[in-house]
């Protein structure tokens, strides 16, 4: 499975790198009958529609022509939601300046933007307006999240 997966994503990742697109990860499962291809791609101030569409239109024709995978398969190209995990330093480049919640090991959690990565953590500028390094060692979790004030703020502001 690893072995396929690893071709389709050398098939994806120059369409998804034309649309200045990353490739997040490339999955295949399912049933016997038919199995599921997932491609998650994102990029810094996110995807649209048309980019999912260029993709998996391209990664079709190339899917066809390569005939890598037997049998059926259902291709869905998609972007991460905001329970994506982020964990890598690129993720943290990708969204920094993003509203994100940090779920400590030890059970506290802490919401901020993210100032981007440092060497094995990154930077959070918390709501009380400090700046903190955190050490992934210290945290199970940092998804990005909505910063409801901010929002709220913003509606107020258009009324």
């Amino acid at each position: 499975m690893e072995q396929i997966e690893a071709r389709i994503r050398s098939l994806v990742e120059p369409i998804a790198e034309e649309l200045g697109l990353e490739v997040l990860k490339v999955s295949l499962g399912g049933g016997r009958h038919s199995q599921l291809l997932r491609i998650i791609v994102d990029r810094a101030g996110g995807v649209d529609s048309d980019d999912l569409e260029r993709i998996s239109r391209g990664l079709s024709l190339q899917m066809d022509a390569a005939d890598v995978i037997a049998g059926r398969y259902r291709l869905e190209v998609t972007s991460p939601g905001l329970d994506w995990p982020l964990q890598e330093e690129a993720d943290f480049r990708r969204y920094q300046g993003e509203w994100i919640r940090v779920s400590f090991a030890d059970g506290r959690s802490l919401e901020g933007t993210n100032l981007g990565p440092v060497d094995g953590g990154f930077r959070l500028a918390d709501a009380g307006g400090g700046e903190q390094t955190v050490s992934m060692n210290e945290v199970n979790k940092v998804v990005r999240a909505v910063n409801w004030k901010e929002v709220s703020r913003k509606q107020k502001k258009q009324r």
